[in-house]
């Protein structure tokens, strides 16, 4: 496999899947990240489902072309880099194959699943991408680099579970229905009398929004910050395709 004056190996399938499930993961947080901050906050009082339909796709595909990039850094992905592997030309190992080499090599990753039965099963350890772009995949350094991988899975994690949080908590106070919501609370004398006055509203608001060809149900739950005492109100609307969302249930309680 490689030439006589090479110290180099190829590198050991279980590095190679560990690698993918790596790119995979950071891949798969960035596109949803992206999608997301491409719809907007306001999606929710958006109407033209097929608008937003053709912008998700556009962003999907946007992400999928960066993704079949990655190993045009020296060869290497992020996966690949903590792994300590990379692509290499399989008639001269120290030598990086093309961009469009590379570039190709990942086209096969969309039918990933085939690419794993045939990496797994074979003797030379390629799977098709490799074999249409004569490329192999070397191991570079003898560990892998454990405290990284570690680290950059668990501040991936936390950070896209705090945006997806703040995204749909935006989400959510950029409806209209809630906006309607909080009009009907600020008017509502219980719970003006309850709460001793109203200060302010909580920063996560939870609950659902469905709509579909312009009719709609929302079951919202938010909390309120009052003089006296908090109190959780859950408002219950609906809307219709001719009109805007309107209050059809209104209970509060005290927040524990």
């Amino acid at each position: 496999m490689f030439p006589s004056s090479s110290n180099l190996r190829l590198a050991s399938r279980k590095r190679r899947f560990a690698a993918f499930v790596i790119d995979h993961f950071l891949f798969t947080v960035i596109l949803v990240s992206f999608i997301f901050l491409v719809i907007g906050t306001d999606f929710t009082n958006k109407e033209d489902t097929a608008k937003s339909a053709i912008s998700i796709l556009a962003s999907a595909s946007v992400g999928i072309l960066i993704y079949l990039f990655k190993d045009c850094i020296k060869g290497n992905s992020q996966g690949k880099w903590l792994l300590g592997i990379a692509v290499r030309d399989e008639h001269d190992p120290h030598h990086i194959p093309a961009y469009y080499k590379l570039f190709l090599r990942n086209v096969f990753l969309l039918i990933w699943p085939l690419e794993a039965i045939i990496l797994a099963s074979s003797n030379e350890k390629k799977r098709l991408g490799d074999k249409a772009t004569n490329a192999i995949v070397v191991q570079q350094n003898k560990k892998p680099k454990l405290l990284p991988i570690i680290s950059i899975i668990v501040v991936t994690f936390i950070s896209f579970f705090t945006f997806i949080i703040f995204f749909i908590a935006g989400a959510l106070k950029n409806s209209d229905s809630y906006k309607i919501s909080i009009a009907e609370i600020e008017q509502n004398k219980a719970i003006i009398e309850e709460t001793g006055g109203i200060v302010e509203y909580g920063i996560f608001p939870s609950g659902s929004i469905s709509t579909r060809n312009g009719e709609g149900e929302a079951d919202l739950k938010i909390s309120v910050k009052g003089k006296l005492k908090d109190v959780k109100v859950r408002v219950n609307l609906t809307k219709s395709a001719e009109e805007n969302w309107k209050v059809v249930n209104i209970e509060y309680h005290p927040e524990n």
